[in-house]
């Protein structure tokens, strides 16, 4: 770990989305120290093979392509990704792995049998903050909010598992409720660094938009169930000191991952939660995961997903399940999000 910073090199490394929120112009020298890698330091690595992540996606959002010698800016974390890549920590600071496009370094557990070998990286240094102490990306956290005001209408948005539905579902429903004529907020609360999920959550309407790494997190596999909690409750307090009318926000991954499970069934979120959105890619998930959650006590108000582009995947859903089932372009429809939005602010009945 002896790589130092070369001003000249500088302006040319890759900076990912994960640590998009450092200032890169006032980058400090490497950290001298040995350490072992924690959740969120910030690394500059080289690339030594290209594998599964050709690009890397930077802070502004474009999509890097990726070559052996490219020097990366990027974050250690763990990564829980059924579809590609179960990963943790590294033990030290030696070669390991890319583990998503958006600037996750671990070392590779498992991978789906579909996707190729991960991407090498060889860690060149851990970089220094101002106390010396190697920098993490919680470091560039937001502030704390105000103290919430007043009650605002949200919308929990999970769902069966990665690539069920559930960003497509929050963003419709976020477009839905803006045509209705209301200041939506999104925040993605947890999942793996990623741009594309706050910036569709923009594309759809949503006033502001925010992820867990606006609260300093990389991603939230294996982080502290209090710690994804408070985020949760910050991100959503950002967007009530916003000014918004309703929130949406999106739990990653699916029910029985167990960040999720965890947080869905804290008192907090409950406290937050006035309904849930339920992302399916089957029938049976879907009748699965309405029953789970109606089970737990939560009001589910409709299903969604890659489902509904099957019609008899809608029929064999609606026979089991008492919600009604809802595509994209339903969500999107201003009646329908205002039909969900009275239904979780109209009292129920004693």
């Amino acid at each position: 770990m002896s790589a130092a910073l070369d001003p000249v090199r500088v302006d040319r490394l890759k900076k990912a989305y994960a640590v998009r929120l450092l200032d890169a112009d006032a980058l400090t020298p490497p950290h001298p120290a040995e350490h072992r890698p924690t959740h969120g330091d910030v690394v500059l690595a080289e690339v030594t093979s290209v594998g599964y992540h050709e690009v890397l996606e930077l802070a502004d959002g474009r999509k890097a392509r990726l070559f052996v010698g490219d020097r990366v800016l990027v974050a250690y974390a763990a990564r829980y990704a059924p579809d590609h890549f179960e990963a943790e920590l590294p033990d030290d600071l030696g070669p390991c792995d890319l583990v998503a496009a958006g600037g996750i370094l671990g070392k590779v557990r498992s991978g789906n049998a579909a996707v190729s070998a991960p991407t090498t990286v060889r860690p060149l240094s851990l970089l220094a903050g101002p106390t010396g102490r190697p920098l993490n990306v919680a470091d560039s956290a937001l502030p704390a909010p105000p103290p919430p005001g007043r009650r605002v209408p949200t919308f929990v948005v999970v769902g069966t598992s990665m690539n069920s539905g559930k960003t497509t579902t929050a963003a419709s429903l976020v477009h839905g409720l803006t045509r209705a004529g209301l200041r939506v907020g999104a925040a993605k609360v947890t999942g793996t660094a990623a741009g594309g999920d706050p910036w569709l959550f923009r594309d759809a309407g949503a006033a502001l938009a925010l992820d867990f790494t606006d609260m300093g997190m990389a991603t939230t596999f294996r982080v502290p169930l209090e710690r994804i909690v408070a985020g949760t409750e910050a991100l959503h307090g950002h967007l009530t000191a916003a000014g918004v009318d309703a929130a949406v926000l999106e739990i990653a991954d699916g029910v029985l991952q167990p960040e999720t499970a965890q947080l869905l069934d804290h008192p907090a979120t409950r406290a937050l939660a006035d309904g849930v959105l339920y992302a399916a890619a089957d029938s049976a998930g879907a009748i699965f995961g309405v029953h789970r959650l109606q089970g737990d006590g939560h009001q589910v108000l409709a299903v969604s997903g890659l489902l509904t582009q099957s019609p008899l995947g809608v029929r064999e859903t609606q026979a089991h399940v008492d919600v009604p089932v809802y595509g994209p372009s339903d969500l999107r429809s201003p009646t329908i999000a205002g039909e969900l939005l009275r239904r979780v602010t109209t009292p129920i009945p004693v």
